[in-house]
């Protein structure tokens, strides 16, 4: 238990110091976020936060391999962990300071996606235990796999809109991951997502807008998350199965999934590039409807805690009530973004009336 705390602890300061570095530097070298068509910030601030998060966890990791140690498969297989969130990382700052063209950001994600589908994590099947129904995927689970790293990465970085939103979201998330593999007895696992939480926890403290956030993720931080959330559910327990089914995965992901859905469907109704910026995603729709963007973190951080909760009680029984939660939990998520984008459309229609 000690170790544990420390480490925790340790994760948690060294993201905290490192960010406080960061801001010293970007206001030296006035690295401050620039203002586009999806940003609703105004004012000098930097967005270089995404360091932070990752020395906490790159620390976290290290501490654990050295003074805890890995077990199971994944003790054999920590390095290409380690490798592909790397190479997204560095390719997230690099954007952050010389923005790329998307064509070579999804190059990285590609062969960062690679790395970590040759040792193997993949979803080796799609299975609702409670009512007995398991697909296993065969050759399938390497492209299925692939589309979702590659997926969940985008998602997180197009969700970063709104202070304290990417974060806040990523921890309910990584937290609840953390409660699937605690259950499945995959304790490695278990302690990586702790790691997570905690080098977030030192971000949020710059980042939730309690009066103001002080500093932004930027892609560093957004591909980054993007990515280990992604990879997270298929760290492997001991039979060498992932431990988190994808229809889990997938739920506990929805709205940032959900809304990645709707900005590509957007895009291409309107006949623009699916990479182009806009102010029409979730977040965005809610400041359209009178909330402020403090409450628009406060209204989806609720929604996701109500998603998570559901979706841990589905896993915690064993009848088919489980996969009746997991269905809720879709057509929840679809209800909501159906009626935000139906009170948005009638926000707009009578703007345009006046």
């Amino acid at each position: 238990m000690i170790k544990t705390l420390v480490l925790l602890a340790s994760s948690f300061l060294a993201s905290v110091l490192s960010i406080l570095c960061v801001l010293l530097l970007a206001r030296r070298f006035k690295l401050y976020d620039t203002i586009d068509e999806r940003k609703v910030h105004t004012g000098n601030i930097p967005r270089l936060g995404g360091i932070g998060i990752f020395i906490g966890f790159v620390f976290g990791l290290v501490f654990f391999i050295f003074f805890i140690g890995f077990k199971s498969y994944l003790a054999d297989h920590i390095w290409n962990l380690i490798c592909g969130v790397s190479l997204i990382f560095i390719m997230g700052v690099w954007d952050d300071m010389r923005p790329w063209r998307a064509r070579y950001k999804l190059l990285v994600q590609i062969a960062a996606a690679i790395i970590i589908i040759s040792a193997d994590f993949t979803f080796h099947r799609i299975t609702l235990g409670s009512v007995g129904l398991t697909w296993n995927m065969g050759i399938f689970s390497y492209p299925i796999t692939f589309c979702w790293i590659i997926g969940v990465t985008n998602a997180i970085n197009l969700i970063d809109g709104i202070d304290g939103l990417a974060g806040t979201i990523a921890c309910m998330v990584t937290l609840t991951f953390a409660i699937f593999f605690y259950m499945y007895g995959n304790i490695s696992a278990f302690y990586v997502c702790l790691i997570l939480a905690s080098s977030l926890g030192g971000f949020l403290v710059f980042n939730l807008p309690f009066p103001r956030a002080k500093i932004f993720m930027g892609d560093g931080g957004s591909q980054f998350l993007g990515f280990i959330l992604a990879v997270l559910p298929l760290m492997q327990n001991g039979n060498g199965l992932a431990s988190i089914a994808l229809p889990y995965a997938a739920a506990v992901l929805i709205i940032p999934i959900f809304d990645t859905f709707a900005a590509i469907w957007r895009r291409l109704r309107e006949k623009r590039r699916i990479d182009s910026p806009d102010k029409q995603h979730l977040h965005h729709k809610l400041m359209m409807l009178g909330f402020s963007a403090r409450q628009s973190l406060i209204l989806l951080a609720i929604f996701q805690l109500i998603i998570c909760q559901l979706i841990v009680t589905s896993a915690r029984i064993k009848t088919a009530f489980a996969s009746i939660l997991i269905f809720s939990v879709y057509m929840l998520a679809i209800l909501f973004f159906t009626v935000i984008h139906i009170r948005k459309e009638e926000v707009l229609d009578k703007s345009r009336l006046l």
